[in-house]
């Protein structure tokens, strides 16, 4: 009897080890085994998916075999380990055990959108409503409520988001990606603003994020900024008006037609600084770093007017005969290629191709300036008692577009 119960623990041993050979080289073939695939794919897992539910599904599609092993591997090898939500690049020659490896690292497929400098908010929603892989949620919603639903009620959208390139996987929103440029806007303004230089005109930061979309729109000659800032802080320092036209043709809207009219310049609107003192009511364009810091380190100096070379660059004059020399030269005998502002490098006008501009995304219109913004303005730079220059001083525009074919008398 005691013979028959070792012969039979014996046998038993030896079924189970053969058992769990077998079991191993079951579970060593599913993971060794190669994807089916001929070609690249995209394996999308979306947010609550289960590594079990998964390998079903790539069984089910064909892609792998054995998924009975492989969630078995996955409950004792990686338990807790969570399977994060996104795309997962499989590629033939990929082992089942290669897919599991790029699941842990999480390496999700990442896509990137650029919000470039100068770009309104109109064309900040046309790249978001154009990316495929981002979820819309905010198409037919008025730019008031698209500030509502990224938690920021009443805020006025221009100039509120940094331009960057933003990395993402799919599945997330386009109001994520917002909120992400949103905040990152404030870190970088609230950094420069603690940098700022002693003697600028601004109570607040939002008054230099204003002057850096002006600064912004004006130049892309980077050693240019700081100078340009400074012509309009001393214009502010001394009451002349800033009279630029980016802020008249922002105030125009979809009315611009790409020339701009001494009656154009005349026209009262919130933005227009040939009519209204200081500061426009808000930013008329997204802003760089490199914008915010010019805007609150302005360089010194005596200048009062610049004006395009013609190249991106600009000559910069104290005085307005001196202005209307360079207006004379650089204006009315303008070259083939002019331009205000230097291409972006590596764009498709750079190299002589027509620049693709996003142009408004569907169902969207502008918004009314908030009053509130433009009555603050008002009062910030009126409280100042800055002497004012008399009709004979009254500057010449500091911008590059000739209205006429000769320079402006002064008013």
């Amino acid at each position: 009897m005691r013979r028959k119960l070792l012969l039979l623990l014996e046998t038993g041993l030896v079924l189970a080890g053969l058992a769990l050979g077998a079991s191993a080289w079951k579970l060593n073939s599913a993971l060794e085994q190669p994807l089916n695939l001929t070609q690249e794919q995209l394996l999308d897992v979306p947010a609550g998916s289960t590594p079990g539910g998964t390998f079903n599904r790539l069984q089910a599609n064909g892609v792998l075999k054995d998924a009975f092993w492989l969630r078995l591997y996955w409950r004792f090898n990686m338990e807790g380990q969570p399977l994060h939500s996104g795309e997962y690049r499989m590629t033939p020659g990929m082992t089942a055990q290669g897919l599991i490896g790029v699941w842990q690292r999480g390496e999700v497929v990442q896509y990137s959108l650029t919000l470039v400098e100068g770009w309104t908010f109109r064309q900040v929603r046309a790249a978001l409503a154009r990316h495929d892989k981002l979820e819309q949620t905010l198409n037919g919603l008025s730019d008031s409520e698209v500030m509502e639903k990224l938690g920021h009620p009443g805020v006025f959208p221009e100039g509120r988001f940094f331009p960057d390139t933003y990395r993402f996987v799919r599945g997330m929103t386009d109001a994520e990606l917002l909120e992400k440029a949103y905040n990152r806007l404030d870190e970088v303004l609230a950094r420069e603003w603690n940098k700022r230089s002693a003697d600028v005109p601004y109570t607040e930061p939002y008054q230099a994020l204003i002057m850096a979309s002006l600064v912004e729109k004006e130049t892309g000659v980077p050693q240019e900024r700081g100078q340009i800032a400074g012509v309009f802080v001393r214009r502010m320092q001394v009451g002349m008006l800033l009279q630029t036209d980016p802020t008249v043709i922002y105030g125009l809207g979809e009315r611009y037609n790409g020339k701009l009219t001494r009656a154009l310049l005349k026209e009262a609107t919130p933005y227009n600084t040939y009519v209204i003192s200081g500061l426009p009511p808000t930013p008329i364009a997204m802003v760089g770093r490199e914008a915010i810091h010019a805007a609150l380190n302005p360089v010194p100096g005596s200048s009062l007017y610049f004006v395009a070379r013609g190249d991106g660059s600009h000559v910069f004059s104290d005085d307005l005969e001196a202005h209307n020399n360079a207006v004379r030269e650089f204006q009315l005998k303008r070259r083939a290629d002019y331009r205000s502002s230097p291409a972006p490098a590596g764009s498709p006008a750079a190299s002589g191709a027509a620049e693709s501009i996003p142009a408004a995304s569907p169902g969207t219109t502008p918004e009314a300036v908030p009053q509130e913004a433009s009555q603050a303005s008002s009062r910030e730079e009126s409280s100042e008692q800055a002497p004012q220059v008399s009709p004979q001083q009254a500057p010449q525009a500091p911008v590059e577009t000739p209205i006429e074919p000769e320079p402006k008398s002064p008013q």
